[in-house]
């Protein structure tokens, strides 16, 4: 009996063990662990990487370029269980694990360190900072001195490949946002949220784009080469111009180098850390040194002497080998920079040590959070550039340098899946890899094409009616001191009806001249591409009876837009106009274009504008109801390196380092269409932007032009007058419409930014993070005796208002306007005060004035 008893209580616990003994097991059978985390930057919440995580007497794991690492670990081959984290510059970080748990997350914030190299005394840094003695500047005075040996065209020749990665996402994503009844159908992309990329933040990625690319560069001639092996991105359809999305993120977050003395991020030229001026602007620190690869590194920090200008924070490791090359960087954006909606910018370079011994740039991640509030939901961009299989001094065919600087293979944009598994030198996280698959599943569902349908129609202001567009909603209705109150509805086709053939078309009514005014237009695609994508080619034929002011000449604006129906001053000349026109426009690849035209124009006066002739009989005038021409031309412009986003309406162009040149000619051919007169017209046109660094840009324009051959004042140049209270670039903001009439003329015109140079170094004034600009505008011409009815009484008489003459000839002096202005006020708000300096005495005209201008940018 006593033997059953034992024999039942050691099978009692026998169960036992095995139950709870299996349950230990169950938990961590092998004593191993998985953990994994991201480290920042205590300071700034930004990742580091490059971070050395272990434990004691274990391998340990570097951090990725978003601070994220993974680590596996044994109890059996660890000396104890503080998990460390140590990065040159920063404390060494630690925290206790339980080996007990086999998969946990730990997250680690490291505080920069203060040591310096052991031969540098270390002041207190609240001691008067002076680049003076400053070991730190003299040996950033170093790295700049070696710059050129560490770039690229330190080679003759040099060969790599690329790869890009460029993401889009919404930041902050709110859960409240997944339980909207509204939103329901759209779970699918709401659902694919990443929390592990940015700590403490919620990401549902919205576009990505991946490039592949050989590279090929050479010094003697100077050239290089990009052929685009694979190319793939999201697409949202019709209602996003996605190659101008391209484009216009690739200037937000261009390709950094940290050798250049500014990178332009932004929209904004950011003053490198190792510019030839970075001493003047920033504050050089030592931290440490330390020995890598057999050479010394130091790290060094630096801050900007002023937190609000153009600026970075952030470390570099340099070589003492030397060169003093840049090993790794890392560039923070400081806290109140002056850059609207950025919450945080930082950026990672990394290079690796050739066979040579320099250094060349590995891997570049730029990553910026955007956001009205700093905790509400924004837009994270980031822009990932890898480069591998270096070979450099190696022979290059002169054939690899045919054609054009950037060419993309036929096959690029089908690569398969295999393609970018063996090309992709960038993982793509969990929720970026869902993203081609979400946006394609997206555009095609009908609730979302009828939302983006109603955007696009309140803010670009066309509305889809099948086959067609109607718009633009800004011209429905305005008002002008001709037509009174003026309805107008338009409209055109879209690739909906055909890829070739496009029809466009208004019709307008004025209430006061109760007149009907139209426009039509059929253009014909020649590479079955819309008329509305680069590059253009296509034939065009037209029809236009309306009204239109003289010298009124606008940019990315309709002429009947209602909010510029308000002007100051006298705005009653006027003229109806017929044209007819035929147009075949080509461009090219390299943004070179030509546009052959024939037009027939036939102008009648309206308002209280005349075209009265003197006769022989004093104070006897004769009129003529219309002037008749008919013209040839041919406009040439090239506009190099050009990049634009494509409107509805128009091609807005981001703005860069390039210049645009423009010419025309006209022949004005007496005969052809019943024209009047023979002339030739040749206008020139060069626009430029300087960028100055620290001292912001300048923007300018110079025009000229040239008229042969006797004209009437409608036929002759009628400079871009502002007569509304918006600040116009391109116009004279304080002369009147036919103010001036010239058949020759040159024209300056020139706006500087400061982008807050002084406003930054201003108490209280910086809080505001307003930035100046500057302005002048100035016209020089004349008008030949020929076509001056002022001297020549055959010559058609210029315009009077009130019994006084309004319309006149330059003489000796030039027109002269400036002014300055405030510009990011509340963020997208320009004003300036102009000031007019000759021809005071005209009459009815503006000696100052207050314009305002909206415009949104960073």
């Amino acid at each position: 009996m006593s033997f059953k008893i034992n024999i039942e209580r050691k099978l009692l616990l026998f169960i036992v063990l095995l139950v709870f003994g299996g349950a230990v097991l169950a938990q961590n059978p092998s004593g191993s662990i998985v953990i994994k985390g991201v480290v920042t930057d205590a300071a700034g919440g930004a990742p580091i990487a490059n971070v050395s995580v272990f434990f004691s007497g274990s391998a340990g794991v570097l951090t990725d370029s978003t601070g994220h690492y993974s680590l596996f670990a044994s109890r059996r081959f660890v000396k104890d269980n503080h998990l460390k984290f140590v990065y040159v510059g920063y404390k060494t970080g630690s925290v206790d694990v339980n080996f007990d748990v086999p998969e946990q997350n730990v997250d680690m914030q490291l505080e920069e360190s203060g040591h310096a190299l052991a031969d540098v005394i270390v002041k207190n840094h609240r001691e008067k900072y002076r680049n003076r003695d400053n070991p730190a500047v003299a040996l950033i005075k170093q790295v700049i001195a070696h710059k050129d040996e560490n770039r690229m065209n330190a080679y003759n020749t040099a060969s790599y490949k690329q790869y890009e990665k460029m993401s889009v996402s919404v930041s902050n994503f709110s859960e409240k946002i997944k339980s909207k009844k509204a939103l329901k159908k759209y779970q699918f992309l709401l659902n694919n949220v990443d929390t592990t990329k940015v700590k403490g933040q919620s990401l549902l990625p919205i576009y990505l784009e991946e490039t592949s690319s050989d590279n090929y560069y050479r010094n003697h001639p100077k050239d290089e080469k990009k052929i685009i092996t694979g190319a793939r991105k999201v697409d949202f359809g019709e209602f996003i111009d996605t190659k101008g999305v391209t484009k216009y993120l690739g200037s937000l977050y261009a390709a950094i180098d940290i050798y250049d003395n500014n990178i332009t991020l932004l929209s904004n030229q950011f003053l490198s850390p190792i510019a030839g001026s970075a001493p003047t602007f920033y504050k050089f620190y030592i931290r440490d040194t330390v020995e890598r690869d057999g050479i010394k590194i130091v790290h060094l920090a630096f801050s900007p002497r002023n937190p609000q200008d153009m600026l970075f924070r952030g470390n570099l490791d340099i070589t003492l080998d030397g060169h003093y090359a840049v090993q790794r960087a890392r560039l923070f954006s400081p806290i109140g920079i002056n850059v609207n909606f950025l919450r945080s910018m930082n950026i990672s370079l990394d290079f690796v040590k050739a066979d040579n011994g320099r250094y060349l740039l590995t891997k570049s991640d730029m990553m910026a959070d955007f956001g009205i509030s700093k905790k509400g939901m924004g837009l994270y961009g980031e822009r990932v550039i890898s480069f591998t299989d270096f070979k450099t001094d190696m022979p290059l065919a002169d054939s690899v340098f045919n054609g054009g600087q950037i060419v993309e293979a036929d096959s690029a944009a089908h690569r398969d899946q295999q393609f970018w598994a063996e090309n992709r030198l960038d993982t793509l996280s969990t929720a970026e890899s869902k993203t081609y698959m979400n946006i394609d599943s997206l555009k095609n569902m009908k609730s979302f094409k009828r939302t983006m349908d109603w955007i696009t129609f309140l803010f670009a202001g066309y509305k889809q009616v099948g086959p067609a567009e109607i718009g633009p909603a800004n011209t429905f209705y305005s008002f002008n001191p001709v037509e009174g109150f003026r309805l107008r509805l338009g409209g055109r086709t879209t690739t909906r009806l055909s890829d070739r053939l496009f029809f466009e078309g208004y019709g307008a009514y004025g209430f006061k001249d109760q007149k009907f005014k139209y426009f039509g237009s059929a253009t014909y695609s020649l590479n079955n591409k819309s008329i509305y994508k680069f590059p253009q080619h296509y034939v065009r034929v037209s029809y236009q009876h309306d009204t239109k002011i003289p010298g009124q000449d606008l940019q990315f604006v309709q002429e009947d837009n209602f909010f510029l129906s308000f002007k100051r001053g006298n705005n009653d000349k006027w003229l109806y106009n017929d044209y007819f026109n035929i147009n075949y426009k080509k461009e090219f690849e390299n943004h070179f274009s030509y546009d052959f035209n024939v037009r027939y124009w036939k102008q009648q006066p309206a308002g209280t504008l005349d075209f009265n002739y003197a006769t022989s009989q004093p104070g006897l005038l004769k009129s003529v109801d219309q002037v008749k021409t008919g013209e040839v031309g041919v406009t040439l412009r090239y506009a190099p390196g050009e990049v634009y986003y494509q409107t509805k309406l128009y091609r807005i162009p981001l703005i860069n380092k390039y210049p645009i040149f423009q010419f025309r000619y006209t022949a004005g051919i007496k005969g052809l269409f019943g024209g009047e007169y023979n002339y030739n017209n040749l206008e020139a046109n060069i626009f430029k932007r300087f960028y100055l660094s620290q001292l912001g840009f300048t923007d300018v324009t110079v025009d000229a032009g040239y008229i042969s051959g006797k004209v009437p004042y409608p036929l002759l140049s009628l400079p871009r007058a502002n007569q509304t209270y918006a600040y116009q670039l391109n116009s004279y903001n304080l002369m009147n419409f036919l103010e001036f009439a010239s058949d020759h003329y040159v024209s300056l015109m020139a706006d500087h930014y400061f982008n807050g140079f002084f406003f930054n170094k201003i108490p209280l004034i910086r809080r505001l993070k307003w930035r100046e600009v500057i302005e002048g505008k100035a016209l020089f011409g004349g008008l030949r005796d020929e076509n001056n009815p002022m001297v020549n009484n055959d010559q058609m008489r210029f315009p009077y208002t009130n019994g006084m003459m309004s319309t006149f000839a330059l003489q000796n002096e030039p027109y002269l306007e400036a002014g300055f202005g405030i510009t990011n006020i509340f963020k997208i708000l320009r004003v300036d005060y102009v000031r007019r300096f000759t021809y005071l005495e005209h009459s009815d005209i503006a000696k100052w004035g207050i314009r305002v201008r909206v415009k949104f940018d960073f």
